[in-house]
């Protein structure tokens, strides 16, 4: 094949190597617009993994780089005067000049034809000449732009400002700096990848950057305030441009996360950065350009056509390259919302940092750093009360007024469609008695209803006639005899999403016959198939308020230790707070704090029921997953708030489930970001639930402050026992187990010490 690859970076030079290590009789031309020794950036990280991946594709040129890597173990982390120091890291790095010198060799030597300060045109018709065209020409790719419709290219500009600069300063750990300035918060992410060189990467927000003058300062003197601001850390070395002929603001830079729906059209093929950017705060870039370019070079020397070729490289990078964009947003996030975490003390603001990407979790970090991991637990146990313990933060304990948690893992409220006319029966005793005996801090119950028209199916629990009262106390006072679990009653009521069959009939599909008729906020269906509610008038309002309460008066009586209000999921009250059901015109429609007002009416009402040291939450749904035109996480924090300001305790963040027509974005942990908003933006108690299904998630979220409980739904419905399993992994003994399982909770504990002693014996 006769190839042409526009740009000289890391990507479009690894291409050139390996298509001619598969076959010299490639003819390949690599054409550079900037002169040779002419690059941007500085030192450039790299993972074990990648190494072992350069050394098998091509074990000339991967060592040579790796003899001149820079190692490194520690991070540090500086705030307020403040060094947190982590170790076990593992960094590898090299000079990003002295990497492509070593490429442009092992080039050359190939017989890759290489021409510097050549114009790439996409429209030169010098590339009719050539099979293919790989558009290496990094993230301002020329190529990728020319076609941007036909490649279907995405660009999301990050709000952040941040300059790629040097210094001679050598850094003997991977530091993350933070200075609070007049102006605001500025930090710089600083790296040794020579023995006398490191980058150092300046970064702020917009706001910070124009109130310290860098939008009008020149590049001299942007760099001498960088200096000055940093200079503690620098030590009198000076920190260095490599864009000098560049004018002053355009040195700084808004990162662009990138990527393509398509990444080939007719013979241009996209690589690297010219496919896709991950951001610089998790240093893959160049991993992602060089992986694609060994990928690009196999499949373009098997013997398949070319569109089965394209199309196995395209599948196979785009899954890796989502998995790091994903990783990559969470870390820019983390650094675009600074200020939400800079109350944290040092050591958890540092926990956090590390494991702002979610790639890092807790029990990872307890790989890597041991010690310093039981000094993070030993603050986490110490603020929850108990002094000099060092153990896993799901099992501390955790105070909701004056009712004592003794963990953090919850389980989550799901809807058991099993009730006769509301009643909970023998299936709902075993099925909370079990869960409780399996060592949740606490139990939430399914949504039960406050009236029978509040269902949502025939099978919904509730709590309107006295015999519910007697039913429900027999599963509370169980809950209390025969665990050390606390019990809370969620009160709901299903408004225009009632009057469905049982949840494993049909998800929100109408009863065949027997309907009730519903309300909601407005008389909007909650899809076509549903039946039409109506808008409730304030008769209605009034009546449904004063169910919520005689709900809550009953839920003392049995007995809960805690009460929580269901405003979430599209029901009755989620309808008013959401734009997207709530259409009225009058004082209950409109502006949030209108449409919060009837929620806070019922919840106002049903806190006053309750004696005062017993604690209540509520469940709201965080986002609408429908951009500006639903609830948004901004409008969440004003929602928590105006909650917290009425006498909620705890937040239960969930979301979504408000409208048929959102678009959710699901992951691991996917709802937990919007708990870490309101608890750290609202500064209040918060919940978080949403695919958390390991220990390690749940570590993870408490420690780095992104919770302060933790709910499990699913995984407590296969496994009642989740906790007091979660406590035998991690060697933890104590943890409350009923008398009559201890035998078989120190059987589980010694079998999985045995399976990781095994385990950890075959790593080594």
């Amino acid at each position: 094949m006769k190839i042409a690859c526009i740009g000289a970076g890391p990507a479009g030079l690894y291409f050139a190597i390996s298509m001619k290590l598969r076959d010299p009789a490639h003819e390949v031309h690599v054409f550079e617009r900037n002169p040779r020794g002419v690059t941007f950036g500085w030192g450039v990280v790299f993972s074990d993994q990648t190494v072992e991946n350069l050394m098998a594709n091509d074990p000339v040129s991967a060592k040579i780089i790796a003899d001149e890597f820079a190692h490194w173990d520690d991070i540090d982390v500086h705030l307020r005067g403040q060094v947190i120091r982590s170790s076990g890291h593992g960094f590898i790095g090299i000079g990003r000049k002295r990497l492509l010198e070593i490429l442009q060799d092992r080039a050359a030597e190939l017989g890759v034809e290489l021409s510097f300060e050549s114009e790439c045109d996409p429209d030169d018709p010098k590339w009719a000449a050539y099979d293919l065209v790989i558009a290496s020409d990094g993230i301002n790719s020329r190529v990728r732009d020319r076609f941007a419709a036909e490649f279907g290219v995405d660009v999301d500009p990050r709000a952040n400002k941040f300059v790629w600069l040097g210094t001679s300063k050598a850094f003997d750990a991977f530091t993350f700096a933070f200075e609070e300035t007049e102006a605001g918060w500025i930090w710089a992410h600083a790296y040794r990848f020579a023995p006398d060189c490191s980058t150092f990467i300046v970064e702020c927000s917009e706001a910070t950057w124009r109130g310290l003058g860098f939008d009008t300062l020149g590049q001299e003197d942007a760099i001498a305030l960088c200096e000055t601001i940093f200079g503690k850390y620098l030590d009198g070395h000076a920190l260095i441009s490599n864009a000098a002929h560049l004018p002053g603001p355009a040195v700084w830079l808004n990162f662009r996360r990138i990527k393509c729906e398509r990444w080939n059209h007719g013979k241009f093929i996209l690589l690297g950065d010219a496919a896709h950017t991950a951001h610089f705060s998790i240093g893959s870039g160049t991993k992602l350009a060089l992986e694609d370019a060994i990928k690009l070079a196999q499949v373009l020397n098997r013997p398949l056509d070319l569109d089965a070729a394209l199309f196995e490289y395209q599948a196979e990078r785009s899954l890796e390259v989502l998995k790091l964009q994903n990783s990559a947003r969470n870390s820019t996030e983390w650094f675009e919302t600074l200020e939400r975490y800079l109350h944290f003390e040092p050591l958890q603001f540092a926990y956090s940092l590390l494991t702002r990407s979610q790639r890092i979790s807790h029990e990872n970090l307890r790989l890597r750093d041991k010690d310093w991991l039981e000094s993070v637990e030993r603050w986490f146990w110490q603020r929850a009360g108990v002094e000099g313990k060092s153990a896993a933060p799901m099992f501390a304990p955790f105070r909701l007024r004056e009712l004592k948690l003794e963990n953090r893992i919850t389980v989550s409220p799901m809807a058991m469609y099993s009730a006769v006319d509301g009643t909970p029966g023998d299936f709902h005793l075993v099925h909370y008695g079990e869960r409780a005996l399996g060592g949740a801090g606490l139990i939430f119950t399914e949504m039960t209803c406050v009236s029978p028209e509040a269902r949502i199916s025939p099978g919904c629990t509730g709590m309107w006639a006295p015999g519910h009262v007697d039913a429900w106390r027999r599963i509370v006072d169980f809950v209390h005899a025969n665990s050390k679990a606390k019990i809370c009653l969620q009160l709901g009521h299903s408004g225009g999403k009632g009057s469905t069959k049982l949840g494993w009939e049909g998800n929100d599909v109408p009863l065949d016959d027997g309907n009730w008729p519903v309300m909601s906020a407005s008389d909007l269906a909650w899809s076509p198939v549903n039946q039409q509610p109506r808008a409730m008038t304030r008769a209605d309002m009034d009546a449904v308020r004063d169910q919520f309460v005689a709900a809550v008066q009953m839920g003392v009586d049995a007995g809960f230790d805690m009460v929580e209000l269901h405003a979430a999921h599209g029901y009755l009250l989620s309808s008013f707070i959401t734009p997207l059901q709530n259409r009225r015109t009058d004082d209950y429609g409109g502006s949030l704090d209108n449409r919060l007002r009837y929620p806070l009416e019922v919840f106002t009402a049903m806190r006053a029921a309750l004696p005062p040291e017993m604690p209540m939450s509520v469940r709201i749904s965080a986002s609408d997953w429908a951009g500006d035109d639903g609830v948004t996480p901004e409008e969440a924090v004003a929602i928590a708030e105006a909650f917290a300001r009425d006498g909620a305790d705890l937040i239960d963040v969930s979301a979504g489930q408000t409208s048929t027509d959102a678009s959710p974005v699901y992951g691991r942990m996917f709802q937990t970001p919007f708990s870490d908003k309101l608890r750290n933006e609202a500064r209040v108690a918060t919940m978080a639930v949403g695919n958390i299904y390991e220990p390690d998630h749940a570590n993870s979220i408490l420690a780095a402050g992104r919770a302060d409980l933790v709910a499990l739904g699913r995984p407590h419905l296969i496994d009642p026992m989740w906790t007091l399993r979660a406590a035998a992994a991690l060697d933890y003994r104590d943890v409350h187990v009923p008398p009559q399982y201890l035998n078989g909770q120190a059987q589980l504990a010694r079998n999985l010490k045995r399976e990781a002693e095994a385990a950890a014996a075959l790593r080594v």
